[in-house]
């Protein structure tokens, strides 16, 4: 009984900890609450949940091949996730906040699409792998000892862990939401959007940096091959 309470309590710890770091997500989700209401900032959580378990998944059923395709194809994903992180902060410079103040009653509930723009927000950052190594490493996630049913608690804990997380953020943020106007909403909108293309930016110089200092290093390497050689 007691591994089986081991594994249930380190998946939880784990889902609160891949969910706490404020990033793009969180500040989608941050946006989504005080644009729309405290429901279509959660749901946008439940699908990072599903994403940080997707790679949960990953990493305990192929640890060594998704560590390997990651560092094979790093700069590729990570230039690509920051076009794509430029292309949501346009999207927010643009974004009227009184329209989602002011739907009409008969807008169809739109849950489902906040989760799966969750899902795929996160899951376009796949660099949270390494964080995740890291904690299975940490709370001893992946044992010898451990049978199914045990991974079975411990991945549930993981998705549990992350929507408690959620559920506690969107509910301060809603809280406090009653004090944003308009105008206030549409400063948050810009804000949130500068800081998600700044970090776009960073991403791309970084990603184009490392590309160079790892071309010129290929190019050191192989003049030096063939001045041993001649």
């Amino acid at each position: 009984m007691q591994p089986f309470i081991d594994i249930l309590l380190s998946g939880f710890l784990i889902g609160i900890l891949v969910s706490a770091p404020m990033g793009p997500v969180g500040m989608l989700c941050i946006q989504r609450t005080l644009n729309k209401g405290r429901w279509p900032g959660f749901f946008t959580g439940v699908g990072a949940g599903f994403s940080d378990l997707f790679y949960c998944l990953l990493t305990g059923l192929g640890l060594s091949f998704v560590q390997g395709f990651i560092e094979k194809n790093s700069l590729v994903l990570q230039i690509v996730g920051s076009f794509a992180l430029i292309g949501f902060s346009i999207y927010l410079f643009r974004k009227n906040p009184a329209a989602s103040l002011k739907r009409p009653e008969h807008t169809k509930n739109t849950f489902w699409a906040d989760m799966v723009t969750g899902f795929f927000f996160t899951i376009s950052n796949p660099f949270i792998l390494f964080f995740i190594i890291s904690l299975f490493g940490r709370f001893n996630f992946l044992m010898p000892e451990y049978r199914e049913y045990h991974y079975v608690a411990g991945y549930s804990g993981i998705l549990l862990g992350a929507l408690v997380w959620w559920y506690v953020i969107t509910f301060f943020v809603n809280k406090v939401r009653a004090h944003f106007n308009v105008r206030s909403m549409w400063l948050i909108n810009r804000i949130i959007g500068i800081l998600i293309l700044l970090m776009a930016a960073y991403g791309i110089f970084s990603g184009l940096r490392d590309y160079y200092n790892d071309r010129n290093e290929q190019q050191e390497v192989s003049y030096h091959t063939a001045y041993y050689r001649s």
